[in-house]
């Protein structure tokens, strides 16, 4: 999250400059005032967040335009509690999709007003959510540069891997050294380990597998080892790199995406196309769609706050249908997509 000004649109023209030039918006502000669009949850959609908040506070401010509500999305990570509003009362800062998604049943608009959710409903989410469509998005695996791991898995590969059905290398492919292969995935509550785990088939994990790191970030040191294989968005990596938002500690570090290889031929298909994500892959069971969540009630509700979200998130409203947030999508490494701001009920 990134702080703004309400009042001044000098400042806000200064806030905007500062940010594009160090490559996004930075993170935890000042208290946003009571009326303002407060939002938490996954990772992998929160530097997105904060460029398109960044970017609609920046408009109204040119504008002119004092009394609509703002913009704000909380980090992921970061201080143990928050002050989402001022007003409020501090919260363990939501971590992950689950957390994001269940923070909105046990806080009011008061609180928070949406969480980012890089998967869809799944069973045990709060009742009465609606999925807004943010953005197209797909999931591979990540392996270390100049490691031992191939170029591409099948997904049957890949869940015989979880599974720890398949441990050294040499299983994969009797070229490659009998090492121990060491699967890692992202924290439990992560949106992309979900939807990566369903794309390989569910595997029953077993005790091979370790987890923890934070979802899409290379940088963890556990995963600096020539054996490790870890899945990733392919939005937020391509974000990362071709899009220049990585950080030292929001990166792939030593990691690069590798293929998926599918269909009866299990044809390689690399996630990446001339600095873009593969439809291929986002067309696959691998490709997924990111989401901002809201309480059913509130999003269709006729009310001053119902409008204001749906100004910002709905299929007429500012994400989706103006030229500079389809242009932050794209720099963030996903895909616009036509179902931008139409929702499932959870």
């Amino acid at each position: 999250m990134r702080t703004g000004s309400r009042l001044l649109v000098a400042a806000a023209a200064a806030v905007l400059t500062t940010a594009l030039s160090t490559g996004g918006a930075s993170a935890d502000p000042a208290v946003p005032v009571a009326q303002d669009i407060v939002g938490v949850g996954a990772g992998t959609t929160q530097g997105l967040m904060n460029q398109l908040a960044l970017d609609y506070d920046a408009q109204l401010a040119a504008r002119s335009d004092t009394t609509s509500p703002r913009l704000y999305s909380w980090d992921s990570t970061g201080t143990s509690t928050i002050l989402t509003k001022a007003g409020a009362t501090p919260i363990a800062r939501p971590h992950g999709a689950w957390a994001g998604a269940k923070a909105l049943g046990s806080y009011s608009s008061a609180t928070v007003d949406f969480a980012r959710v890089d998967r869809g409903p799944l069973v045990g989410d709060q009742p009465a959510l609606d999925f807004v469509v943010l953005a197209k998005d797909a999931v591979t695996w990540a392996a270390q540069v100049g490691g031992n791991a191939p170029e591409a898995l099948s997904p049957a590969q890949l869940k015989a891997i979880y599974q720890c059905d398949v441990t050294t290398w040499n299983q994969i492919d009797p070229s490659k050294p009998a090492t121990a292969i060491k699967p890692f995935l992202p924290f439990a509550g992560s949106g992309t380990r979900v939807d990566f785990l369903k794309a390989i088939g569910n595997p029953t994990l077993s005790p091979c597998v370790q987890d923890g790191p934070e979802e899409n970030q290379g940088t963890d040191s556990r995963l600096n080892d020539p054996d490790v294989v870890f899945p990733y968005s392919v939005g937020d990596y391509v974000g990362q790199t071709v899009g220049g938002h990585g950080t030292a500690t929001d990166g792939p570090g030593g990691l690069s995406l590798r293929g998926v290889a599918l269909g009866p031929t299990n044809t390689a298909v690399p996630p990446v196309v001339n600095g873009i994500i593969n439809t291929a892959l986002a067309n696959s069971a691998f490709g997924r769609v990111v989401y901002n969540t809201f309480r059913d009630a509130e999003f269709t509700a006729g009310d001053a706050h119902g409008n204001a979200l749906r100004a910002i998130f709905g299929r007429s409203g500012w994400i989706c249908t103006d030229a500079t947030a389809k242009a932050d999508i794209k720099s963030h490494g996903f895909l616009v997509t036509p179902a931008c701001g139409a929702y499932l009920q959870g």
